[in-house]
Parts: C-alpha cells; structure tokens; sequence
C-alpha cells in the first residue's frame, strides 16, 4: 500500500482512522473484513472495493459509484439477494487472483459520492445493517493493521488497468528484466511503452550523447539547458521515465562481446540499433542463452519526387520451432539498416515511434497481453503501399 497515497487522501485516512482495514491495491482501494449475510442467513466476511481516481499520490473524488464485492451473494437478513443494490457480476483480477465481485449500485445524489469515506461507509452499513440483525457483534472496523502490497513499481498508481479491468492481462507484463540495446529514435520510442508496463528493470544500453539531431526524433521534448549538458541517451531518458517507473537502469555503454554476459538474466531483449554488423554476436549469444528478443529496423529513402518511402521492419525470435531461422533470415548483419535519408532526415519520429509500436505489440503478444492466432514473427510496413506484411508459420498474409 502506498503510505504517502493514505496519508494524502483525507477520506482513505479517516477510513483507516475509523478502524476499517484499508489498503490500495492495483489501483482500487479496497476494504477487508465486511460482514455480510448469506443466502443460508450466516454472517460471514468479504472484501469491498472501488476502482481508484487519483490526482498524483492523492485520492480524489470517485469517477464511479459503483462499489465490487468479493464474496458469496450478498442477501438480508432472511437470506434474500440484495436485488435493490446488486446489478449483476463481473470477473476481476484485484487481489492475489481472478474472481466473481458483485457490483454494488446505490446513488445517493446524481453527483454521485464526494469521497471514499461516503461511498464505502454506505456499502458497508448496507451489507452490515444485514449483518448486524443476525449478529450485533459483526463489524468491518476491526483496527487490525493492514499488511501492505509490495511496493509498486510505479512513482504513482496505475489507475488505467483498473479501471478498464485488465488486471489479469497486465499480469502477464511481471517480467524481472527487460533490456534495450540502443537509444535512437526507435529506441526511446520503446522505453516510452515499456515505461507503462510493471516490469521490475528496465536495462537500458547505448553509449552515445544526446544530441540535438536526437531530440527531433526521440519522445518527448528536450530543452536547450538540457542539450547544452550533452548527457548519455540512457541518461537523458531515464532522468525523464523515472518520473513515472521507479526501474529504470542506466548502461552508459555499447553492448560490447566483453558485456554480452550482463544480458544472461534478462527475461526479454529489444535491439534497436543501426550497426547491422555489430548485431551478430548479440543475436548469438542470446540463442544461445535461450533469451526471446525483438530486433528492428527501418530503410528510408528518398525518391526522385523528393518524397520519403521505404520499409519499417520489426523480427520477433523465440524458441518456438523455426522461429530462431526466420528471424536470422529477416535480420542484416551486414552494411547499415539506416540506408539512405534516415541517417541524415530528422524528421521521421513518427516511424521510429511506428516501429517500437510494432515491436512492443508483438512483445505483448508473445506474452499473452494480446490475442496472438497466427504466431508471426515478422512483419514488415511499406511506406508507400501502407501495407504490413507478415511472415511467420503461417502463409504469408496482409
């Protein structure tokens, strides 16, 4: 649980001062140990729960009033559903796995409830006030302290995942370490998406200055204070995406033969970097570690009508069977990927950002976060056709 969010957030405080048992937890609040009656009318405990809006590291007022209980249906005192409040149920990953919570509707004012004191006070006198005419004693405010989540990965709570209820998706994104290998444009384009996920470390290795050419082609926006300090790119970028992931780790180096050891721990690699030559023996040695990795690659060029075209290229290799050979097959290790205008054209950040889209996609999907029917390894954009192409197992398809 976040200490600074409870201390911060007057209602969550005054919920944890009446003796309640809350916590925040993948960015719900939730409140244990709410006495209920169930349809055998025997008072029994389950848990509450509110998806969570929050300014920063502060609780503000609830953009829902629906409440979700975890636990048997909810009846009165003669064992009744509470059909009144209950509007039906819904599967949830908000505590350690998925399960059935029952959503709570009870609208005291068309605004809704101001705070979370309001709203689970409410559901909490609904369930107990059943509760309490079997058995007086049952009570949510135990005063019992609260064991906490482990401390999130995050500066601040990840309110998007709960409040469209992909918690069990995003489950499949717990990786212990993820590197990068190379910064540019496409680079910091993938750091920008990982830097939303909850994977543990983010390693990130490139051991060139941020310059200004740079910041017309990375995310965000750099200032002249800030080119004029010439820091590493892993530098640059962590000191921004540490605002918000608390894992960022910082290799101010090219990945060299001697350090190719430091990637044996690495659950995940992206290689995003524009020496074609210098990829061999990084692809070597992470088959031979076993290590699934992403390689990608643009050749942009420009055309007699001085218009840009080229191919926008993203190689996923795993140890599914083939999956190893097509990727050498689609991956140069020979000249530059960088052909053409893209070593010298700056203005192309929306298809290093295309291309650490595609890659970081296909990450997901090889996780499971996406839906993943053909198990393509390869896919291939044409600037000029706006087409994808792509290669896998299956027959080659658009």
């Amino acid at each position: 649980m976040s200490r600074e969010l409870l201390d911060r957030s007057p209602d969550l405080q005054q919920l944890e001062n009446d003796g309640y048992e809350v916590r925040v937890v993948g960015g719900c609040v939730v409140v244990g140990h709410v006495p209920y009656v169930t349809k055998d009318k025997e008072v029994r405990f389950g848990t509450l729960a509110a998806d969570l809006t929050a300014a920063g590291d502060m609780a503000i007022k609830p953009a829902s009033h629906v409440g979700l209980f975890a636990g048997e249906e909810p009846c009165d005192a003669t064992g009744r559903p509470l059909t009144a409040v209950v509007i039906g149920s819904v599967d949830r990953q908000i505590l350690d796995a998925p399960e059935r919570w029952w959503q709570f509707s009870s609208k005291p004012t068309p605004d809704g409830y101001p705070d979370y004191y309001e709203l689970f006070t409410a559901y909490i006198a609904i369930l107990g006030g059943h509760a309490q005419a079997i058995d007086p004693t049952a009570t949510a405010r135990t005063f019992r302290p609260v064991v906490g989540e482990p401390e999130d990965i995050f500066q601040f709570r990840n309110t998007a995942t709960s409040r469209a209820g992909v918690e069990a998706a995003t489950n499949t994104l717990r990786l212990d370490a993820v590197a990068i290998i190379g910064l540019g444009g496409t680079g910091g384009y993938i750091l920008d998406f990982l830097a939303k996920t909850p994977i543990r470390s983010i390693h990130l290795w490139d051991g060139d200055a941020f310059l200004q050419h740079n910041a017309f082609r990375s995310p965000g926006a750099a200032s002249v204070e800030q080119l004029h300090e010439r820091p590493t790119k892993v530098g640059y970028l962590a000191e921004q995406y540490s605002r918000m992931h608390r894992g960022i780790v910082t290799h101010p180096a090219p990945m060299t033969s001697e350090t190719l050891t430091e990637l044996n721990n690495m659950a995940f690699v992206f290689i995003a970097i524009d020496d074609s030559a210098a990829k061999t023996p990084i692809l070597d040695h992470l088959e031979e570690q076993q290590i699934p990795f992403i390689d990608v690659g643009m050749g942009i060029e420009q055309t007699d009508e001085k218009a840009l075209t080229g191919l926008v290229r993203t190689t996923l290799s795993t140890d599914r069977p083939g999956s190893r050979e097509r990727a050498r097959a689609n991956i140069s290790t020979t000249g530059n990927d960088d052909a053409g205008q893209y070593g010298t054209n700056i203005q192309i950040a929306e298809l290093n950002a295309f291309n650490a889209a595609l890659a970081v996609i296909q990450f997901k999907r090889t996780l499971g976060f996406y839906i993943d029917l053909d198990n393509h390894d390869s896919s291939t954009f044409a600037l000029d056709s706006n087409r994808i192409l792509n290669t896998g197992p299956m027959e080659s398809s658009e």
